[in-house]
């Protein structure tokens, strides 16, 4: 977390703004509390993405898309404003680093034991997703937050409004729509994206927890390369568990129709013994993990509001009604503490309707 800039409105809709969590293509992400003491992650999007009408019909459908949304394993979306000047959303907040930043900072590869519970986790997450109708499309390490009950999974479905703004496979501002270590060999071709698309990442997310590799390597040899080696070649999964080799070979066969079925790969890890109802049945988390999710969640408490800009609420520019009549409904937390670093917006602070759904990280 960075503290809130010059440039960083105060107050988004019913939330106060608490500090910077990051950005990315889409947007800026804060932390943020509710008049009611709920702590949340928004989501506000880039001017320029703002300014394009097929961005906003795009972001519009796929956020009430993802509103339905439930289960125990996803981030709940909560609120948003998509018709202000500058559109946002809203979740709650996980207090919890994410998988990138504990398998590639904090601790290294996870115990077996730790990446069966994971992907018992995350599959009940991801059947949640397609339930609802979506397809998450951009499954990667720092999209999977990790908490003392279990991994939670953010910004489904949200990254493909990127898509309304892009010329070969890259977005008018630069970024890359997908993560290229974690995109299936369908959505390398440009081929239709189906669930089992998400399996396919999945798998590849499983083989980075176990191992801290990619399973088609870095793209230090150029995007390009590492597209191919996704599309073409086999996957390199000597340095994987020899319990996990066969699960994580079958979500990544090249042939969708291939892949396991979510419920086989919940049978297959014997998810019934390790989870129930969004909660780890037993300790999952190596000692030292689970010290510092303490640390972080003490952190996040002596977290306070800022004071007030010459005693006045800040406002700015998004105007318009809320969505979705309140802001304080929806599932139980979620968010993010894991979404990169930018710029902070332009400084004009921003007045709408309620948020709706901020994953904290961003493509």
């Amino acid at each position: 977390m960075e503290k809130l800039g010059a440039g960083d409105p105060q107050r988004i809709g019913a939330y106060r703004l608490l500090a910077r969590l990051g950005a990315g293509g889409m947007g800026h992400v804060y932390l943020a509390r509710s008049d009611r003491g709920r702590t949340v992650a928004v989501k506000l999007v880039r001017q320029e993405l703002a300014e394009q009408e097929e961005f906003r019909a795009r972001f519009r459908q796929e956020v009430q898309a993802a509103r339905r949304v439930g289960g125990y394993w996803t981030a709940p979306v909560l609120d948003a404003d998509t018709e202000a000047t500058i559109p946002w959303v809203a979740t709650g907040y996980v207090a919890g680093p994410s998988l990138q930043s504990v398998v590639g900072h904090d601790h290294g590869a996870l115990p077996e034991r730790s990446v069966r519970i994971l992907a018992a986790g995350l599959a009940h997450a991801l059947k949640d997703v397609h339930a609802a109708g979506i397809v998450h499309r951009d499954l990667k390490p720092s999209n999977v937050l990790v908490t003392i009950d279990g991994p939670r999974v953010i910004d489904f479905g949200i990254a493909r409004a990127l898509e309304t703004v892009t010329d070969g496979g890259l977005t008018r501002t630069g970024a890359l729509v997908g993560s290229p270590g974690f995109m299936a060999p369908e959505q390398v071709r440009g081929d239709r994206i189906t669930p089992a698309c998400d399996v396919f990442c999945l798998g590849s997310v499983l083989s980075y927890a176990a191992t801290g590799a990619l399973p088609f390597g870095s793209a230090n040899s150029g995007v390009h390369a590492l597209m191919f080696r996704i599309a073409q070649e086999e996957p390199d999964l000597e340095a994987l568990p020899e319990g996990l080799a066969d699960l994580v070979r079958d979500c990544l066969r090249k042939d969708p129709a291939a892949r396991p079925t979510l419920d086989r790969i919940l049978d297959r890890i014997g998810a019934e013994d390790s989870v129930l109802d969004g909660r780890s049945l037993d300790p999952w988390l190596p000692s030292a993990l689970v010290a510092q999710l303490g640390r972080h969640a003490v952190r996040l408490l002596d977290t306070e509001n800022p004071e007030e800009t010459d005693g006045e609420e800040t406002r700015g520019p998004g105007t318009g009604g809320p969505e979705t009549g309140g802001s304080e409904t929806g599932g139980s937390e979620a968010g993010g503490s894991e979404a990169g670093r930018g710029a902070a917006p332009a400084a004009s602070p921003v007045r709408g309707a309620s948020p709706e759904h901020a994953p904290a990280c961003l493509l």
